[in-house]
């Protein structure tokens, strides 16, 4: 086992800094990452309107698509559409801003409907980070301890993706730059013998939260589902008082088959919340919708860009309005 601390003083600074963040900045953030979203669709909508005294038929179906587009899902979309057709009045045919405040009321509600995250359990949490290869989890896990910080919590990196090369250094360069400590063993070593030291360490030095980086794993691979369950065992034997959450990673920018891994892998792997990177690089952010809705499993945290301050917490109101623009 290699176990390193990472601190400087008091080791506050970083901490003290996140803390005092506005949610202005977080929104701002938010906004950032749908840019690419909510310009495609601007422009769509914009069309839809344009020289048109009444919204018609012709205008919803313009509408449909940009929503389709937009990845939010076709029920979803002919959901929305179907509102819209309902409450329309014939004097706001080209009036693009009040076009958009109805598709912006409409999808909040939907949204709310959504399973909604639990707030943050009191007392020590293992977070344990699962997806299939290449979706940005050793990224995301620093994001979450860069958040956990920003809450005043002492946090613990576990470096249990043993079989990625340069998975284990890319996790210690975030430590080393989050200050904060990291468990982490051989190339190649047993994932559960990982977790088992970091849980350990995690108690003898009273850290809050321990956050678990995994190998990509497709849930089809039955021997690497079962790695999964064994370091889930670790943590009921060596934690059983903790608080427990397993954060499916998926990455936005694969839209639709976003939806379709995830319902394959929830079930597998037990998830209890999704956390959707790299929405910053895609066009499709409303696959965020289509998986709130279509799998009942909260939306936790967004990816909006590449640093460890990029993690917005999913709040439905203000998702809808930086989706619609």
């Amino acid at each position: 086992m290699v176990f390193e601390t990472n601190k400087t003083g008091a080791g506050a600074g970083t901490a003290g800094t996140m803390a005092t963040e506005k949610r202005s900045d977080l929104w701002a953030k938010l906004k950032r990452g749908l840019f690419m979203t909510h310009t495609e669709m601007f422009d769509r909508l914009e069309a839809a309107v344009q020289d048109r005294a009444v919204i018609d038929g012709d205008t919803l179906e313009l509408l449909e698509e940009a929503l389709i587009a937009a990845d939010i899902g076709v029920q979803t979309s002919l959901e929305l559409v179907e509102n819209v057709r309902r409450d329309v009045r014939r004097f706001e045919g080209g009036d693009l801003v009040k076009l958009k405040q109805r598709l912006t009321d409409h999808l909040s509600v939907l949204l709310l409907d959504a399973p909604q995250p639990l707030a943050v359990p009191e007392g020590p949490l293992a977070t344990l980070l699962v997806g299939v290869n290449g979706v940005g989890k050793t990224t995301s896990a620093a994001k979450l301890a860069y958040h956990a910080q920003g809450r005043g919590q002492k946090v613990l990196l576990a470096a249990a993706d043993t079989f990625r090369a340069g998975a284990i250094e890319q996790l210690t360069i975030w430590a080393e730059r989050l200050q904060v400590d990291i468990v982490k063993q051989a190339f190649g070593a047993d994932p559960a013998a990982v977790v088992f030291d970091a849980l350990r360490a995690a108690k003898a030095r009273n850290v809050n939260e321990v956050i678990i980086d995994t190998a990509g794993r497709l849930h089809t691979k039955s021997h690497l589902m079962s790695e999964l369950s064994k370091i889930k065992r670790v943590i009921d034997r060596e934690a059983p008082d903790w608080n427990q959450r397993t954060i499916l990673v998926l990455d936005a920018t694969i839209g639709q088959n976003a939806v379709v891994q995830a319902r394959e892998f929830v079930e597998a792997a037990e998830a209890t919340g999704i956390l959707l990177a790299k929405l910053d690089g895609t066009a499709k952010g409303g696959v965020v919708v289509a998986i709130a809705r279509e799998l009942r499993l909260p939306v936790l945290f967004l990816g909006v860009g590449e640093r460890a301050e990029d993690l917005v917490e999913f709040a439905p109101r203000r998702f809808a309005e930086a989706l619609i623009g």
